[in-house]
């Protein structure tokens, strides 16, 4: 009996130590691979301020893009932080269309405003907030102005021909009112900037890349 308790003893003791092998062979593998695994990048702080110039990938307009609208650009300069390059040329960055005013036709200019939201770095899109990129059409009054009063020298003309002196102050105020009339039925300059049209944004807020 005593013989038999010895065996089954040797047996769990063998056992035991056979478990105790493989657990400390596991862990050993898990520890190799824990090590193998590269060790994520370092965050780098980009300070409020830093300006990211840009390169757009697709066009945007006061007059065809929506408040909203998500828009795709590339880095046309390197980002560049204590001299160290954190973002390269190239580098993917992600906007979108913040409010879009298309031009009245009795006053009021077109006017686009932007911003960006992401830029990727080592694969991951990495969140960023900067300041409204606003861009304003330019003014027509000058153009306007051309309009209403060419129209009322045509119309002068014409009035001359028809009754004289008085026909022509008829005349001018007809062709005056054409003229705005003209005007009225137009929109201004729009604001369009195509693709491959290059802008600069200010971070408004510290990104961590």
């Amino acid at each position: 009996m005593k013989r038999i308790f010895g065996v089954i003893w040797v047996v769990v003791a063998l056992g035991l130590s056979g478990c105790g092998n493989a657990t400390a062979d596991k862990s050993e593998e898990t520890a190799k691979a824990v090590a193998a695994k590269p060790a994520p990048p370092p965050k780098i702080i980009v300070p409020a301020g830093t300006a990211l110039h840009v390169r757009l990938n697709e066009g945007v307009s006061a007059s065809k893009s929506e408040p909203g609208t998500e828009f795709s650009a590339s880095l046309s300069d390197p980002l560049v932080v204590n001299g160290k390059t954190v973002l390269p040329q190239g580098a993917r960055v992600v906007g979108h269309v913040v409010d879009a005013k298309e031009s009245g036709r009795v006053k009021g200019r077109a006017s686009l405003s932007l911003v960006l939201t992401s830029v990727v770095r080592n694969g991951k899109s990495v969140p960023v907030e900067t300041q409204t990129y606003v861009g304003v059409a330019k003014s027509t009054k000058k153009r306007d102005a051309g309009v209403i009063g060419g129209a009322a020298g045509v119309g002068a003309v014409i009035g001359a021909i028809a009754g004289g002196g008085k026909g022509a102050a008829t005349g001018a105020a007809i062709g005056g009112a054409g003229g705005s009339g003209a005007v009225l039925a137009t929109r201004g300059e729009d604001v369009r900037y195509p693709p491959e049209t290059r802008l600069t944004f200010v971070l408004s807020k510290v990104a961590e890349l």
